[in-house]
């Protein structure tokens, strides 16, 4: 039965190739009254079961000998096909099962090993969670089938902007609410940081890709949350929090599974971020490649923890901040460029360009700080290599735009709460850059309390870890 699921997942996986090479050069978006196929539900069905793929092929190796293998691999092949359910559900039943069972199969899967105590208390957290942002997104479809008297989803979207003012804005916080807790953004985050019992070809399908059904929703529910700026704010602030205190939780985490749900956190804020700035095309472009580096991340996490230490970090020169300075203004320059965004205007363009240039910076200190090398690659190499990195981003940014089409989001006017967010993510950069964070001990004492997972779930005994 393993094989057999592993081999029915890569046939999925073919079958999606095709369409989206159908879709992108022949297709029209097709709908029903139970789903719906379009540039979205292609784009997630190849994400999708290219990873599940993946997953699938190194659990035959990883969970050979375990007991329950074929229930384990029966309840992933399912997980699949749920989150597959979930991107191309068009009636509002069909999507909150399939949202409600996604969540059910994936705590089944948390508390695999039944006689595990830590597993078991992990996955009941688990599913309280997500059964929360399930209730959330039952309201959310029952409130919009009320106003608009449509129960499927892409009809009832389009009849939502009839409705009263007050209404759209309950049923969107309803939404953002469920994504929020899928996608584990704060104040949600813990039971994702709990869930470091989990098999790791669980814990890779699960950051790589069930996390990502929050964005998915966001996409299609585009046209209710285009005409409200506050619900897209809302979103900005959300996303950009949890961006940055991933990132600071990350830093003060001893366990290497645990760094990389932090940064899921982190990277699952940016996805949300990118969406309140109106661009669900780059939204999607960084769920992909998030996905496929994380559960590359994840399935290979042992080789990363006997690797040893790093190699300690260099010192930066002047000439090496200039250069990294110009790299990363020219990487803001490129990516709007590419992908048409403006820099002077005052839009969440230039922010979203601002984005790119601090992630160009991070990068190349991160590569001259660690990596050996030479005078001529620190000064020409890295900038070129961000350089071609930065086009590569531009490239599958905008085929993703192709495939999916722009929708009823576009690039939003500047406000105070954008101007906020970047000062902040700069101020953050420039502390951890400085190393300041490393002599606060009230600060380190506050990450490390506020990334806490369930305390049922902790490991603190050796045995325990080894009940497995």
């Amino acid at each position: 039965m393993p094989r057999l699921l592993t081999r029915m997942v890569w046939a999925l996986f073919a079958l999606s190739t095709l369409a989206i090479l159908g879709y992108a050069f022949y297709g029209a978006p097709w709908t029903s009254p139970f789903v719906r196929f379009d540039g979205l539900t292609v784009f997630m069905g190849g994400v999708v079961t290219f990873v599940s793929g993946i997953v699938h092929s190194f659990a035959l190796r990883y969970m050979q000998g375990q007991q329950r293998i074929n229930a384990f691999f029966g309840r992933l092949f399912a997980l699949t096909a749920l989150a597959l359910l979930v991107a191309a559900a068009n009636h509002a039943v069909l999507l909150w099962a399939a949202w409600t069972g996604m969540g059910w199969v994936l705590a089944d899967l948390i508390g695999h090993l039944k006689d595990w105590p830590q597993a078991q208390a992990a996955a009941r957290y688990t599913r309280r969670a997500l059964l929360l942002g399930s209730a959330l997104l039952a309201a959310a479809l029952a409130l919009l089938a009320l106003g608009t008297g449509h129960v499927v989803v892409s009809a009832a979207l389009a009849a939502a902007s009839d409705l009263p003012t007050a209404w759209p804005l309950a049923i969107g916080g309803l939404v953002a609410g469920a994504a929020v807790i899928q996608s584990a953004l704060v104040p949600a985050q813990r039971w994702l940081l709990s869930s470091m019992t989990a098999p790791t070809p669980v814990s890779a399908l699960m950051h790589a890709g069930i996390v990502n059904a929050g964005g998915v929703l966001l996409a299609r529910f585009a046209p209710l949350l285009a005409p409200h700026a506050s619900l897209l704010t809302v979103l900005v602030v959300l996303g950009g929090l949890s961006a940055l205190l991933g990132q600071a939780w990350m830093l003060v985490q001893t366990d290497v599974k645990r760094q990389l749900a932090c940064s899921t956190t982190a990277q699952m804020g940016f996805m949300v971020l990118q969406v309140g700035l109106g661009f669900v095309p780059a939204a999607l472009a960084h769920l992909m490649l998030h996905g496929f580096y994380k559960a590359y991340l994840f399935l290979s996490v042992g080789e990363a923890v006997q690797g040893g230490a790093a190699a300690p970090a260099t010192r930066p020169t002047p000439l090496g901040w200039i250069v990294t300075g110009l790299s990363a203004v020219g990487g803001a320059v490129l990516f709007a460029a590419l992908t048409g965004k403006s820099l002077l205007a005052p839009t969440t363009g230039a922010v979203l360009a601002c984005f790119v240039a601090l992630t160009v910076l991070q990068a190349v200190r991160t590569l001259a700080q660690t990596q050996a090398l030479s005078r001529a690659a620190r000064l020409v190499g890295l900038p070129l290599g961000m350089a071609g990195g930065v086009a590569l981003y531009a490239a599958i940014y905008n085929g993703v735009s192709a495939l999916i089409g722009h929708g009823p989001l576009h690039a939003q006017p500047l406000n105070a709460a954008h101007g906020v967010l970047l000062a902040l993510f700069i101020g953050a950069y420039v502390v951890q850059q400085s190393g300041r964070h490393r002599n606060s001990l009230r600060l380190y004492a506050l990450l490390r309390s506020t990334s806490r997972p369930h305390p049922a779930t902790l490991l603190t005994h050796r045995p325990d870890y080894h009940a497995h």
